[in-house]
C-alpha cells in the first residue's frame, strides 16, 4: 500500500439488505440519498494514522476504486475518504467509534 491508502474487503451481502420488518430490499432499489457502507480494513499504507488492519470503516461505495487480488474483490481508497471507524482496540475508555 502506498502513502495514506487503505485496502478494504467488499461486503458480498451489500447488494440486498433486509428492513427491520423483514422485507428484503434488492440492490437495484433506488434510495432517496447516498447510502454509506461498512467494510473491514485489510491493509493500510505507512502514512495512514487513524486506521489499522482489522478495523471496520464507513465509506461511500459510489466513490471507490475496486481491485481484484487472488480472485477476491477489494476497494482501495484514501484515508480521508473514510467517514467513520469502528475499532475494538480503543477499549472501554471511549465508544470505539469516531469520526
Amino acid at each position: 500500500m502506498l502513502h495514506d491508502r487503505v485496502l478494504v474487503e467488499l461486503d458480498q451481502d451489500s447488494g440486498e439488505r433486509r428492513s427491520s420488518g423483514g422485507i428484503v430490499i434488492p440492490a437495484t432499489a433506488a434510495m432517496g440519498g447516498r447510502r454509506l457502507a461498512w467494510s473491514r480494513v485489510v491493509a493500510v499504507g505507512p502514512h495512514a494514522r487513524a486506521v489499522e488492519a482489522g478495523d471496520r470503516v464507513l465509506f461511500d461505495p459510489e466513490e471507490k476504486a475496486e481491485v481484484e487480488v487472488n480472485g477476491e474483490s477489494y476497494v482501495v481508497m484514501r484515508e480521508r475518504d473514510i467517514h467513520a471507524v469502528a475499532a475494538e482496540r480503543l477499549g472501554d475508555e471511549s465508544t470505539g467509534l469516531y469520526l
